[in-house]
């Protein structure tokens, strides 16, 4: 990458050594116990919401449950993989991750299988993928490495427009059939630039750009615009018969729910009720205090992506961490908009809680790198308090009391990865 700062062997091997660590080391707990109940929440959710389709489909009441459940494993050793891994990878191919979906994004448009007519998928075998999750994860990592080191620089017209290039290329190929995913990317770019960059005024102007984007986007698309009205009232159109029903179940559930696994609505009134529409049957059953619940879950673990992105050592941990934490939010109000009709209907799935596995992967890869942040630095505040503990044993025990080694200032010592701050000096050296 231009302009990249030199290596500092020293980091490299400490990283690496921490990451090897990892595996017996250290955790945000609080965000751990957050996904975790999460995760246990929405397949008790997709057992509940997709049994009686599974029955009727496949003569199995568990066979969703069952794909999710392989679906959620891989997703979490994949986590635990990448969180051991050396943060800086994701930094050095961060151009060619970008680059891998933008062709992903041609390939789909080219050789996708259409489903609810729009082609967004392709196969492998009996393997299929969304190529457009790995585009949040892709966009997500390029923004920040692309903002750490010219952060200074993004408030000049024309950088901005260098770092932009090639993830609007791929949100636009992402519009083309699916636009919702496409907005995600689009807000996540957008924040992680915005926080990195000292100046606002070019932000009015790229927001004001994507919204223009989007209204083209919908009004040469006859069928974005139909959604248009059927949010504006559902009960007049054939297809606002989902939107209807989504808001029966949220209402019928009062403020406790008609208890788990007891929905009339799931009974086929709710297309695919396993799927985006999940939210409804959560409200249906238990409740208003379990929607809450299941909110302040998220709330917490939104809480700690945002105190580890401000807290990161470094300026492109920092980024993709706001980059993470801005993905699950805006994604989980459009599903959460979508289901009360709040928003026009489309398709955009629950994070950790709706069924499908590549939503599942790419968040869970994003969340590997953010765990893997948290895991460095727990270490280097561990080694920090270790080194304290020595020097004053050592002052105690009338150790180590000549005078310090002088040696001559140098000048900063750069890193492969922006520093987000300078690091506090932990003493000098004894003879």
């Amino acid at each position: 990458m231009r302009g990249e700062p030199v290596v500092s062997e020293d980091r490299l091997t400490k990283a690496r050594k921490h990451g090897r660590r990892s595996w017996n080391g250290y955790v945000d707990l609080p965000m751990l116990i957050c996904l975790s109940a999460i995760l246990i929440f929405g397949l008790a959710m997709i057992y509940s919401t997709s049994s009686y389709r599974a029955m009727d489909l496949y003569g199995d009441d568990i066979y969703f449950f069952k794909r999710q459940t392989v679906y959620m494993l891989t997703a979490v050793l994949l986590m635990r993989g990448v969180s051991g891994m050396d943060h800086t990878f994701f930094f050095r191919y961060s151009k060619l991750i970008l680059i891998s979906s933008l062709l992903l994004q041609i390939l789909v448009l080219v050789i996708g299988t259409a489903s609810h007519g729009s082609s967004r998928w392709i196969y492998i075998g009996p393997i299929g993928f969304q190529p457009s999750e790995y585009a949040k994860l892709a966009i997500t990592v390029y923004t920040a490495a692309q903002a750490a080191v010219k952060s200074r620089d993004l408030c000049r017209a024309g950088c901005l427009i260098k770092v932009m290039v090639f993830p609007v290329i791929t949100i636009i190929l992402i519009g083309v059939e699916n636009l919702s995913t496409a907005i995600i990317c689009f807000v996540i770019m957008f924040a992680i630039l915005f926080v990195a960059s000292p100046g606002i005024k070019h932000f009015v102007v790229i927001g004001i750009c994507g919204i223009v984007g989007c209204v083209l986007f919908i009004l040469f698309a006859g069928y974005r615009a139909d959604r248009v009205r059927i949010w504006l009232d559902p009960e007049q159109y054939a297809d606002g018969y989902q939107t209807v029903q989504s808001l029966y179940a949220v209402g019928s559930g009062g403020l406790f729910g008609v208890g788990y696994g007891k929905s009339v609505q799931k009974m086929g009134f709710i297309p695919e009720s396993h799927n985006d529409m999940i939210f409804s049957v959560v409200c249906e059953e238990l409740g208003m205090v379990g929607a809450i619940a299941l909110i302040v879950l998220f709330i917490v673990f939104l809480y700690r992506l945002a105190l580890i992105a401000m807290n990161a050592d470094d300026r492109f941990g920092s980024l993709v961490s706001c980059g993470v934490m801005t993905h699950v939010a805006v994604q989980l109000l459009i599903n959460m908009g979508v289901v009360t009709n709040t928003i026009p209907p489309t398709g955009v799935p629950m994070p950790f809680i709706s069924y499908g596995g590549s939503s599942m992967l790419s968040t869970m890869i994003m969340f590997g790198i953010i765990q893997g942040l948290y895991i460095i630095r727990e270490d280097e505040e561990e080694e920090r308090e270790k080194e304290k503990l020595r020097k004053e044993r050592k002052r105690k025990n009338g150790v180590g009391r000549t005078a310090p080694r002088k040696t001559a200032k140098s000048g900063p010592k750069f890193e492969e990865v922006p520093r987000q701050r300078p690091r506090k000096k932990t003493g000098t050296r004894t003879k």
